[in-house]
């Protein structure tokens, strides 16, 4: 694995680019379901369909859940569009809906492998757990849907979970980067193309602990903001850094960050460490100003979102840091035609979470294809486990012990913030994190060799 290990500044911020993490309130899952280890199985070829062609009696059926009206919406967007651009890509020609899917009417877009139909039907849920659970059960009960995709929220993503088991339906995560996901939520139907927390942090943290070594960490009150401070504390730790303060944790609609800016001021930390999403990313920075902690304490950045780039980074033009995707690293052929298509039909490049989308299409039709389209519950999981295909990021291997996927990260050198294609950096490094197996004690025998649990013993 290539690691960078120098940087030009700093990244410390886990804010609005690890978005795929939701609004406050998170429903309650179905408790693991404790099963055997995986058998170890060659996986299955990604580009191989079978001999004779792939025939459906009847079509197969795909639900996408994604966030096309809440506080995530734009990155909603970005797996909406992606979304059909993969299946586009991997079933080799346009669906029913034309070149163009229409992001705010188009409801349903058909695709065919061989003489086998594939229905994709979306659905919004605003980043609302209960909305999940509704159009979930929508597409379970009355499309009849063999997959499951979606969703942008963390916290929505452990509602459909409960319910992909409860159906025995396999579920496709992306962008939702919380650890819980492949983690204590873990289920044998969760899969998942998104990477977690934990792989952002082993991203971050060695070139992080090269400039500091004493930290302080705020995060959001709920699994994804718990899972990225605990990743960010083992990860860090491991390489060397120290914890001067408790991790701090806020309300995920916090407006006033003045008490917590002022635990921050007070910790002692050479450079905190912050993870968020959504719109109190905004008011968080600005506690931060008006408390004087820009001015005493450290304060970098993961790379975010295109559109955002221009205003939180217009002074940090120089800067070296971590990004989970941005279209100008990968050179292969998928991100080439993700490159182009976006382009072309939607007048804008790949964005941070274009990607997982794409991903998580590749993942639904090179299942289909290893099953010779039988879409059995069991057969499909069983399929997915130790899958690898290629995607916009290269290789993506699903680890058959807890269904992380396995992908490529990138460290960039910030050039521009005003580039009109959001070309803003300049490739400097390609990691591959291999996160800890952080499946609950009960299934701890399906972790198999891999470190269990974090990996510093703190």
């Amino acid at each position: 694995m290539k690691v960078f290990r120098t940087l030009a500044f700093l990244l410390v911020t886990m804010s609005l680019v690890l978005a795929a993490c939701a609004p406050a309130t998170v429903a309650p899952t179905a408790a693991p379901v404790v099963t055997e280890a995986p058998v170890a199985t060659e996986a299955p070829a990604a580009t191989e369909a079978p001999a004779a062609g792939l025939t459906c009696v009847e079509p197969i059926k795909v639900g996408l859940i994604t966030d096309g009206s809440g506080a995530l919406a734009i990155y909603g967007a970005h797996i909406l569009r992606s979304f059909m651009l993969g299946m586009e890509y991997a079933t080799g020609a346009a669906g029913s809906a034309g070149e163009k899917f229409d992001l705010t009417q188009t409801q349903e877009n058909v695709f065919k492998i061989d003489n086998c139909e594939i229905q994709v039907f979306v659905r919004d849920d605003g980043s609302n757990p209960e909305n999940t659970a509704t159009v979930a059960r929508e597409l379970i009960d009355v499309e009849k849907v063999n997959i499951l995709v979606g969703t942008v929220s963390s916290g929505a993503t452990a509602t459909l979970q409960g319910i992909a088991l409860e159906s025995k339906i396999p579920l496709i995560v992306a962008p939702a980067a919380a650890n819980d996901i492949t983690g204590v939520n873990f289920n044998e139907y969760t899969f998942r193309t998104s990477r977690n927390n934990y792989q952002d942090a082993m991203n971050e943290c060695v070139a992080l602990t090269q400039q500091y070594k004493s930290f302080v960490q705020i995060a959001p009150d709920y699994a994804f903001g718990k899972g990225s401070a605990a990743a960010f504390r083992d990860a860090c730790s491991l390489e060397g850094a120290e914890f001067a303060a408790d991790d701090i944790f806020a309300p995920a609609d916090t407006t006033d960050f003045t008490p917590y800016m002022e635990q921050i001021a007070n910790s002692g930390a050479e450079a905190y460490i912050v993870t968020w999403a959504g719109s109190g990313f905004v008011s968080l920075m600005q506690s931060a100003k008006d408390q004087g902690v820009t001015e005493t304490m450290s304060l970098g950045a993961t790379f975010i979102d295109n559109v955002l780039m221009p205003t939180f980074f217009a002074n940090a033009v120089g800067t070296t840091a971590g990004i989970l995707y941005h279209y100008s690293a990968p050179q292969n052929a998928a991100n080439d035609f993700l490159k182009e298509q976006d382009k072309a039909r939607y007048g804008v490049m790949p964005d941070l979470f274009d990607a997982d989308g794409m991903n998580a299409a590749i993942m639904v039709v090179e299942t289909i294809k290893a099953t010779n389209g039988d879409v059995n519950g069991d057969v499909l999981k069983t399929a997915m486990e130790g899958l690898s295909f290629e995607g916009p990021k290269g290789t993506v291997q699903i680890r058959p012990e807890d269904h992380v996927a396995i992908q490529d990260m990138y460290i960039l050198k910030l050039t521009n913030v005003t580039d009109p294609d959001a070309n803003f950096y300049e490739y400097v490094d390609t990691t591959r994190p291999e996160p800890p197996c952080l499946l609950p004690e009960a299934l701890k025998d399906r972790c198999g060799a891999l470190p269990y649990g974090n990996l510093s013993g703190k």
